[in-house]
């Protein structure tokens, strides 16, 4: 058996294409760097990280000011020698763009940006002809008014260029659908199929499927749609929010499909974000069946007979990490927030050092701002500005994430861990000057609240412990300081320790804010280090001496 989700934590929007017996998936990454992480496997369970596909800062420019902007939904596909990627950078002002390798591992070309091409999640379709066709969604009215839709037109990709008819092809199953997105195009047995996601990202997202025996339509709606959803499972259902699916046909004729879902935790709160799940798919009277006998997605999914299972289950990138951080270079499941511009972070061979940088992990700038945030990200995203962070996935309802670091604050200075979710929500441990000007460790909750249409930050000091207080060491000037953090479901402890031994409790959090319901956007959290001041730049730098992260 398969145990879902495949790739856990905040791995939204998958697209899955097959090269022989190879199996290749990648996910959206938002305004995390690098971005669009790409998956390979042979037995559809077993997964491991490739890379990334943008991985240089020309393919990804992106401000650290707004997590839910960047990268939205790409698809992955192959044709006659060539791999592309397909997505749109909704930073750059919802810009559709292709790249290539020859390789999956990549090196991946740079952008080619898709002039004409408006909308959002666009996909790439080869017909039998060699013929490319570009999908994505479009604004459009009728004397009903305005609505979006899918479109289609056929595209050069020697010259990445739309050429020939531009048509819409559906409006989604239901009667002024919400959000029809997501389309992919797939050809069986004479039809064309089209595929999309309606009902919007949240808990009424499903799954639905037109076809036509022409690729540019007329496509007609299944009767049976949606085919798959579960929105009518009620909010206690654990898996939620399923939709934006991609079909993978195999060598032995089967077929699956991936889709993006949440994990519940400590009743309806979604802290993990969007991730990647997979099902079978049976083919019935020209139309699919998903997960058939059963209708929904599971933890558990049936292994393909046809594949043997890999020899060494490789798991989806480090499920846990221990580092400290002298291997020379960052492991593959860190990022950091917007494109990498000035340097803030080196590996010296015996730590990492992190600079601190003015711009705090709370993006002070967009408070005040609208709280709708496809009003928002106009305003940002050209790049320009950094936050000194980097952080990995949380991919467990329970983990411990420990830091051990070492810094002697001023005034204005801070650094610590923290979990971190869309924008400035946020729980953290930072060490930092009291009122006294002595060192301290507090916990530092930010929220996000909405009046007026209008997004606001609020900040709020949970606990604090003198460092003074925290046993050996403690009145040094710059002792090491060791700062955990224990998830249990939407409970974060905080604690700290100067000898590594002893750990005193700092505060225990209610975490449930920290879920997509309640901070809004289309990430997941993550655990992650900072350092930041709260003026210009500073010359000085935290050392960070080991960090850990395993689930429980």
């Amino acid at each position: 058996m398969i145990q879902n989700p495949i790739l856990p934590g905040f791995h939204p929007d998958p697209s899955i294409c097959r090269v022989g017996k190879d199996f290749y998936i990648v996910t959206s990454s938002f305004s995390y760097f690098p971005g669009v992480p790409i998956f390979h496997s042979r037995d559809l369970k077993n997964w491991e990280q490739l890379g990334y596909v943008l991985d240089r800062p020309e393919q990804l420019p992106c401000s650290y000011e707004m997590l839910s902007g960047g990268i939205f939904a790409p698809t992955i596909r192959y044709h006659d020698g060539t791999w592309y990627m397909i997505t749109t950078n909704m930073s750059m002002g919802c810009v559709n763009f292709i790249v290539t390798a020859d390789a999956p591992e990549g090196p991946w070309s740079a952008m080619h940006v898709i002039e004409g091409a408006d909308g959002i999640d666009p996909s790439l379709f080869f017909n039998d002809d060699g013929r490319a066709y570009y999908t994505g969604t479009t604004r459009a009215g009728d004397e009903h008014g305005s609505y979006q839709a899918i479109w289609c037109s056929e595209i050069d990709l020697h010259e990445m260029k739309l050429v020939g008819e531009r048509k819409i092809l559906w409006r989604g199953a239901l009667v002024d659908a919400g959000s029809p997105e997501g389309p992919h195009l797939y050809k069986k047995d004479g039809w064309y199929y089209l595929m999309i996601a309606e009902g919007g990202t949240e808990h009424f997202h499903a799954v639905t499927i037109s076809r036509s025996k022409e690729v540019m339509g007329p496509y007609t709606g299944y009767e049976g749609n949606p085919i798959l959803t579960h929105r009518h499972l009620g909010a206690d259902y654990p898996i939620c929010n399923v939709g934006h699916a991609d079909l993978v046909e195999l060598e032995d004729g089967s077929w699956y499909m991936v889709m993006l879902a949440s994990r519940l935790m400590g009743g309806y709160h979604k802290i993990l974000g969007r991730e990647t799940f997979l099902t079978p798919v049976r083919w019935e009277n020209g139309w699919p069946v998903v997960n058939p006998g059963v209708g929904k997605v599971e933890f558990t999914c049936p292994s393909p007979e046809s594949l043997p299972e890999q020899p060494e289950a490789i798991g989806v990138l480090p499920i846990s990490t221990d580092t400290d951080f002298t291997e020379g270079m960052l492991g593959m499941e860190w990022n950091e927030i917007g494109t990498p511009g000035k340097e803030f972070y080196r590996l010296t061979g015996r730590n990492l050092q992190m600079k601190l940088l003015k711009n705090e992990v709370v993006p002070w700038e967009l408070d005040g701002l609208e709280a709708d945030v496809f009003l928002r990200i106009p305003k940002f995203g050209r790049g320009g500005g950094k936050a000194g962070f980097l952080g990995r996935r949380q991919q467990h309802p329970d983990f411990d994430a420990e830091v051990k670091l070492a810094f002697a604050p001023e005034s204005g200075e801070s650094t610590g861990i923290t979990v971190i979710q869309n924008d400035a929500n946020q729980l953290r441990a930072e060490l930092c000057l009291d009122a006294d000007g002595k060192p301290a460790v507090q916990c530092v909750r930010t929220v996000t609240v909405i009046r007026d249409e209008k997004q606001y930050f609020e900040e709020t000091v949970l606990g604090a412990v003198p460092v003074s207080e925290l046993g050996a060491g403690g009145d040094a000037d710059c002792v090491p300081l060791c700062l955990r953090v224990e998830g249990r479901q939407t409970c974060y402890t905080f604690l700290a320790s100067t000898d590594g031994e002893t750990y005193h409790p700092v505060v225990s959090a209610d975490g449930s804010f920290l879920g997509s319901e309640t901070c809004g956007g289309f990430i997941g959290a993550y655990i992650g280090i900072f350092a930041a001041c709260d003026s210009e730049d500073r010359e000085k730098w935290v050392d960070f001496l080991h960090f850990s992260y395993k689930g429980c």
